[in-house]
């Protein structure tokens, strides 16, 4: 079984140069844990995740160095999220995302997604995005493989 057959084909998707105000409202709203970012022409340029964003907010190894982590006002650290908001995606997007082609074996796919604590990956072939696999389209996949019976044993 191909990853083909069990990635999301329709994905949500936004540019490097959306606001993050933008793609934290899909986050919210659509409860999207991450976006794949893409060029004019769908090639996949980088992934901008919930983590990423909020890491942002994490006061700087400098400041703790210099401060302490007990002086640090962790409410004024989640009151610059509104300055966050105001960034284009590609100030905090991860570049060069780890993709898997469309033709990769399922359970080879999986395995790079468990292997980098991924639950979803991108699926790129010519470095355009055709998809996004999760997880649960794998687990889903191969249950639906072995109570159909489509699985050769």
């Amino acid at each position: 079984m191909k990853v083909s057959d069990a990635m999301n084909h329709s994905v949500r998707t936004v540019g490097p140069d959306t606001k993050v105000v933008e793609v934290a409202s899909l986050m919210c709203m659509y409860r999207f844990h991450g976006l794949p970012v893409v060029d004019e022409e769908n090639r996949l340029v980088g992934f901008i995740a919930e983590k990423d964003v909020l890491y942002s907010l994490f006061p700087k190894i400098d400041r703790l160095m210099s401060e302490g982590m007990a002086n640090v006002d962790l409410d004024d650290a989640m009151g610059e999220y509104k300055n966050v908001l105001d960034l284009p995606t590609s100030a905090l997007m991860a570049r060069n995302p780890i993709s898997v082609p469309s033709d990769m074996h399922l359970l080879r796919a999986a395995t790079v997604m468990v292997r980098h604590g991924f639950r979803r990956i991108p699926v790129v072939d010519d470095g355009k995005l055709m998809g996004v696999l999760s997880l649960g389209d794998v687990h889903k996949a191969i249950f639906h493989a072995n109570m159909s019976g489509k699985l050769k044993n």
